[in-house]
């Protein structure tokens, strides 16, 4: 049973990986600066003085979302 989890997690993988391959360089380089800007405001909005955490969730908020990501994050602190 173990192996037969296995094998199905690493088709699944492979296909994940051949799927990132086949997009366009265009969109992958877009993925990777809104991650970064992302990130960076994170940081910034925490230098400025509104702390909010760096875990899990936030970075992958800010990261897929960048500024809107950040700006959510942002409002959502400030409105709980």
């Amino acid at each position: 049973m173990d192996v037969a989890l296995y094998f199905l997690i690493g088709i699944v993988g492979m296909l994940i990986v051949v799927k990132l391959f086949s997009w366009p360089l265009k969109i992958l380089v877009k993925l990777i600066l809104n991650c970064v800007f992302g990130v960076l405001l994170l940081l910034l909005a925490n230098f400025v003085g509104l702390t909010i955490p760096i875990n899990a969730a936030t970075a992958l908020i800010s990261g897929f979302l960048g500024v809107p990501g950040v700006i959510f994050i942002i409002i959502f602190q400030k409105l709980m």
